[in-house]
């Protein structure tokens, strides 16, 4: 009988940041803090639903004289400890699903789910503590398109791609000085009211961490709701860092499969690789995509990002391939190529 291949082994810098997050929690616990969940927007089909969120013990949330949150630097969202392979109970009605987070606390599970279509809502909760509300949007079976759009620079001017700036952007920046693209969230909305039960897909290479503070972004700045597709930073068992690139691709791979009556208008930008990825994809997955529209970064973007990535070839004539300076000129163009009336 052939015994079974050895386990991969993990990266040393991966063990290393597990040992430093066991040591964060056993000061946390000894001080009397437990663990919560923070649901992040999921999505679903019919009878079932991907549930995503994660595990931490987070300080107080401060607020302000009138009861509101005060605002916060992004370097808060990085201060909660990550609470290890936590289990997690999901109420969907009567029914409770036992999932388990992973080495990061990271809560990415699909259950059995029979919600209909649309925004819908269960909870989720850890350690025998108050479950919390989740959402989830489920896309119907008759559903036939769909929006995916990258957040950097896409949504929101970061000029991620420099270290200082990202490093500036993610720990330092308060979230009320973050700046949306101009007229990306009224091209957003306007695809989804044109086409009534689309799913809304904001993914992005940026860490789980600022899921919440995303939340507030797009609310506050009247983008649609959606679901979130992050990443964490940290190591994976093989390297330092996790791959952006392959995030997107597997995640883009992943819809295409679960949905594959839906065809996807993908919006990202030409600073980071989303060309490069949309391509990859349309290759693939071509019945997958109704177009691509590619925010262009203007010239001192272009500089804090360190320059324009090449613009790839997309031979394939049947799907649209737009590109412009904000989301006015991609409606425009958009328009032009018959997706938005």
């Amino acid at each position: 009988m052939a015994s079974a291949p050895p386990a991969p082994r993990i990266h040393w810098f991966a063990r290393l940041e597990h040992r430093f997050h066991v040591w964060r929690e056993v000061r946390a616990r000894k001080r009397g803090r437990t663990a919560t969940v923070v649901p992040f927007p999921g999505y679903g089909g019919p009878g079932w639903v991907r549930v995503v969120g994660r595990v931490l013990i987070v300080p107080p949330q401060r607020r302000g004289k009138d009861g509101e949150l005060a605002s916060i630097r992004g370097w808060r969202s990085f201060v909660g400890i990550p609470v290890s392979f936590a289990k997690v109970s999901v109420h969907v009605g009567d029914t409770v699903h036992q999932v388990v987070a992973d080495r990061g606390g990271v809560v990415d599970a699909v259950i059995h789910a029979d919600l209909d279509a649309g925004w819908q809502t269960f909870r989720v909760s850890t350690e025998e503590q108050e479950p919390v509300e989740a959402t989830a949007f489920v896309v119907g079976e008759s559903t036939t398109f769909g929006v995916v759009s990258d957040v950097d620079d896409t949504v929101m001017v970061t000029a991620l791609p420099r270290p200082f700036i990202a490093f500036w952007n993610s720990f330092v920046l308060d979230e009320h000085a973050r700046i949306p693209v101009p007229g990306m969230g009224v091209l957003l909305d306007q695809l989804l009211r044109q086409h009534p039960g689309a799913p809304m897909v904001y993914l992005s290479t940026g860490a789980w961490n600022i899921a919440p503070t995303l939340r507030r972004f797009l609310s506050r700045h009247l983008f649609p709701a959606g679901s979130m597709l992050l990443t964490d930073w940290g190591p994976t068992h093989d390297r330092w860092f996790r791959s952006g690139r392959e995030h997107k691709l597997t995640n883009l791979r992943r819809l295409a499969d679960e949905f594959p009556h839906v065809r996807w208008l993908l919006i990202g930008d030409d600073g980071q690789h989303d060309e490069a990825i949309y391509s990859t994809f349309l290759e693939e997955h071509p019945d997958s995509v109704a177009g691509v529209a590619i925010r262009r970064l203007l010239p001192a973007e272009a500089v804090l990002a360190g320059g324009r990535t090449d613009a790839e070839p997309h031979g394939d004539e049947d799907v649209p391939w737009v590109s412009a300076e904000d989301g006015a000129g991609l409606r425009d163009r958009l328009g032009d190529a018959g997706i938005l009336d």
